[in-house]
C-alpha cells in the first residue's frame, strides 16, 4: 500500500463544493470517479478540507492510497485529460503512509478578493465580490487587528453546534492582511485551523464595519457572546480561494 498527495487547483464556480453532495457535483467526487477509472480500483480521495459551492482553489491538498503501481506524469497527464478543465492537479507526489491531507496540516491560508471600483469587472466577477458600499482602507485595516490572535470563533463560525467547532471553536488567526491592487483589494487570511464559513463571516463583518453597521467597538463583545447572530453577514462565496495548506516537513 502507497500513499500519494495530490495538489490541486480548481474554479468552484459550477461545484457544489469540494466535499461529494447528494445533490450536485463536487470536486472530490470527479476526481475519485477519474483516479478509479484510470487505476482500475476504487479510490477515496480525503482532502486537506472543505470547500463551499463556489469557491476556489490554487493550493487545495488531497491524498488517497491504493496498492496499484503507476508512473507520475502518465498518470497526472491522463488524470487531467478526464477532468474538466476547470479543475486541475497540479502534481501527484508519494508521502509516507501516515501523512492525512487534514489532520497533518498545521496551517491554512485563504484570500478573500474584494471589487471596489464603480463598476463591476465583467471579467472577474466570479473571482471578487464588488463591494455596494464605500471601503475605507484605514477602516478596514483597523478592524481587521481585533480578529488576529487566539479566540474563540464561535460568533463567526455557522453550525457552531456541530462538528469541529462544538469540540474545540478556539483558533489561532496569525495573519488578517490587507493589500490594495488599484479597484480590488486582497484580504489574507492565515491561521492554524479554520471553522465552517469562518473566513466569509469575518470578511462579511469587516465589510458592515466598513458600511456602518456594526461598530468597531463591539468586536470584543461579539467575540465573548460566542453567538453567530451578532456578527456580520458572510461574504458571498465567488471572492474567495484556499491559497495554501502548511504541513510539517517531517510529515512528507
Amino acid at each position: 500500500m502507497h500513499n500519494y498527495k495530490l495538489f490541486i487547483a480548481y474554479e468552484g464556480t459550477r461545484y457544489s463544493g469540494w466535499q461529494i453532495q447528494k445533490n450536485g457535483i463536487s470536486i472530490q467526487a470527479l476526481l475519485e470517479k477519474y483516479l478509479s477509472i484510470i487505476l482500475r480500483s476504487s479510490i477515496k480521495i480525503i482532502g486537506s478540507g472543505r470547500t463551499d459551492a463556489g469557491v476556489h482553489a490554487i493550493g487545495q491538498v488531497a491524498h488517497f492510497k491504493t496498492a496499484t503501481s503507476f508512473e507520475f506524469s502518465r498518470l497526472l497527464k491522463s488524470l487531467n485529460g478526464l477532468l474538466p478543465p476547470d479543475i486541475r492537479v497540479l502534481s501527484i507526489e508519494e508521502v509516507p503512509l501516515d501523512f492525512h491531507a487534514r489532520y497533518s496540516a498545521i496551517g491554512k491560508v485563504y484570500h478573500y478578493y474584494l471589487y471596489v471600483g464603480p463598476v463591476k469587472d465583467p471579467f472577474n466577477c466570479f473571482y471578487a465580490y464588488r463591494v455596494p458600499h464605500p471601503v475605507l482602507l484605514n477602516t478596514l485595516i483597523q478592524a481587521a487587528k481585533l480578529f488576529i490572535g487566539t479566540h474563540d470563533f464561535t460568533s463567526f463560525a455557522n453550525k457552531a453546534t456541530t462538528g469541529s467547532a462544538a469540540k474545540n471553536a478556539v483558533r489561532s488567526l496569525r495573519r488578517l492582511s490587507i493589500l490594495q491592487e488599484e479597484e480590488y483589494i486582497r484580504l489574507e487570511l492565515e491561521a492554524n485551523g479554520f471553522l465552517y464559513k469562518m473566513v466569509r463571516n469575518i470578511v462579511g463583518t469587516l465589510l458592515d464595519i466598513c458600511a456602518g453597521k456594526i461598530e468597531l467597538e463591539k468586536i470584543p463583545a461579539i467575540f465573548q457572546a460566542k453567538d453567530r447572530r451578532l456578527a456580520g453577514r458572510a461574504a458571498p462565496a465567488q471572492g474567495l480561494i484556499l491559497a495554501k495548506v502548511d504541513y510539517e516537513t517531517t510529515c512528507l
